[in-house]
């Protein structure tokens, strides 16, 4: 007999529960499959929309099941209480549950008697291979992204380098976090929603989470990251470019220019069957033959210190992986960021990051947006 699964989430954050219902509810409800259809039991003020978008599945009424726990006797009934009378009736005595399960609703069904086991890993294996929605799913909220960068590298291009060489950009000064709003504004208005977009220049650009902060100046590389996610599907688009507004150094230069070189590398060698972490090896091993090592200079790491990309779509970073330490190999479907960077203090970041969708014959690249180095 297959496992009966259990969730309980809400589906705005939760990928799981979006992927298995296709339906946004910002509270946390129950989803419970035993059988072909799953089972979703919804609030009052949820549940109509449910029976309509969710026509995959069986709908019912938390309501209607609380009425009968209170006519049993129990004054208050809980979730737990809810999901053990939904076991009973089908004689079930175990759930199989997502790594991230509340502990404590967890714990409630154990002291009613519900055994629970969990799954490691992957809740829903087959999220990692997309369908052909699901790529467009991808490719369109990548669009968004790029509607991002395209605002950003307009801001750029329209600033003044000033005194000290800061950019001024409609009469006052261009910093991370005005540049940020433009992007962030231009995905808003193409159908995204981004959060924590990366513009960071100078030594900034080093660290390769950091947000940004503080005034832009040219002739430096400054890293443009934008991941939004769609407001109608809840895929995520990403996409990075490093761009310098002015003239760049001759350092800078040959920096972009083999980061590029390493990202080609890593579109050659991505196809159903090869190795994950063959992907990141090359890209390494080329930037350690022409001469720029990884590892810790004064307290910080520089070179190539992270992977090389990570799966995409319902989670900003989901399986599989492409770094040093990542396993198995890639299936047709699998739907990639490609991101090699280099990081030195002395020079600035540099990072470029494509979308790749693996197939048999090699790697398909959904990202369109241009890579110029100087604006």
């Amino acid at each position: 007999m297959p496992d009966t699964l259990l969730m309980v989430a809400d589906s705005e954050r939760d990928a799981n529960m979006l992927y298995a219902t296709g339906l946004f509810v910002p509270d946390p409800f129950i989803w419970l499959k035993s059988g072909r259809r799953p089972l979703l039991v919804m609030s009052d003020l949820e549940i109509d929309r449910a029976r309509a978008q969710a026509p995959h599945c069986r709908v019912a009424a938390l309501s209607r099941i609380q009425n009968t726990l209170r006519r049993e006797g129990i004054p208050s009934p809980r979730p737990a209480h809810v999901i053990r009378r939904l076991l009973r009736r089908k004689s079930i005595r175990a759930v199989t549950v997502p790594e991230n399960f509340p502990l404590g609703l967890a714990t409630e069904l154990e002291q009613l008697g519900v055994r629970i086991r969990l799954r490691a890993g992957t809740f829903f294996p087959e999220r990692e291979t997309k369908s052909a929605a699901e790529i467009r799913h991808i490719a369109g909220a990548l669009a968004m992204a790029e509607a991002g960068m395209a605002a950003a590298v307009q801001a750029l291009r329209r600033s003044k380098i000033g005194r000290r060489r800061q950019l001024v950009y409609r009469g006052a000064p261009l910093t991370s976090e005005r540049l940020r709003a433009v992007i962030d504004g231009a995905v808003l208005q193409a159908g995204g929603l981004a959060a924590n977009t990366i513009v960071a220049g100078g030594r900034q650009s080093c660290a390769p989470h950091e947000r940004g902060h503080g005034p832009l100046r040219a002739h430096e590389p400054i890293i443009l990251d934008i991941f939004p996610r769609s407001q109608a599907t809840g895929y995520f688009g990403d996409i990075t470019r490093t761009v310098v507004r002015g003239r760049a150094g001759e350092a800078a230069r040959k920096l972009y220019d083999t980061v590029r070189r390493g990202q080609q590398i890593a579109f050659q060698r991505i196809r159903a069957g090869t190795a994950t972490a063959e992907v990141h090896r090359a890209v390494r091993e080329f930037f350690a033959r022409v001469g720029y090592k990884t590892g810790r200079r004064r307290g910080r790491m520089e070179g190539f210190f992270h992977g090389t990309g990570h799966g995409l779509g319902l989670e900003i970073h989901e399986a599989p992986r492409l770094g040093a330490f990542s396993t198995g190999a890639l299936k047709a479907g699998h739907v990639v960021t490609v991101e090699p960077g280099l990081y030195y203090r002395q020079i600035g970041g540099v990072r470029l990051e494509d979308v790749a969708l693996v197939t048999g014959g090699g790697a398909k690249n959904l990202t369109r947006f241009e890579k110029v180095l100087e604006i």
